[in-house]
């Protein structure tokens, strides 16, 4: 069973830092809106990264064991080709050029080995195992 963190409670919601582009997002698709749900085993984190290439941002996503993210690229140049035919952007919604990046802490402690990634349609979808201490049975 998955449970939203921030549902009805303030004061779980997630302490978002942005920096560069990601802080200078206009009123359409955001960038850096953070989702965060949790399960027995795992915290899942999904995060909006609307004008963000795969290809070509040099994202990087790095999760240390004590739950802090951190994303970091680069918005490219919002220009648009199709076809060979370059279409100049008349109406900017989206984050403007730049690097960018964006950080918060995951609820508890997890183990960064056991992270898995995805990233489709300006979602970063990500899965990241809880820290559990190993439970050695006594054989006395």
């Amino acid at each position: 069973m998955s449970t939203n963190l921030g549902t009805g409670n303030p004061l779980l919601k997630p302490v978002v830092t942005k920096t560069g582009t990601a802080s200078k997002g206009t009123v359409g698709a955001s960038l850096g809106k953070v989702d965060i749900s949790a399960s027995e085993k795992a915290y899942s984190f999904q995060v909006a990264l609307a004008g963000v290439c795969g290809n070509q941002s040099n994202m990087k996503c790095s999760v240390r064991d004590d739950g802090r993210v951190k994303i970091e690229g680069v918005v490219t140049d919002s220009s648009l080709r199709s076809d060979g035919v370059l279409y100049e952007v008349k109406v900017q919604e989206f984050s403007p050029p730049g690097p960018f990046s964006i950080s918060f802490d995951l609820p508890g402690p997890v183990d960064p080995r056991l992270t898995a990634f995805d990233f489709k349609h300006g979602i970063l979808d990500a899965t990241v195992m809880k820290f559990r201490i190993p439970y050695f049975p006594n054989n006395h």
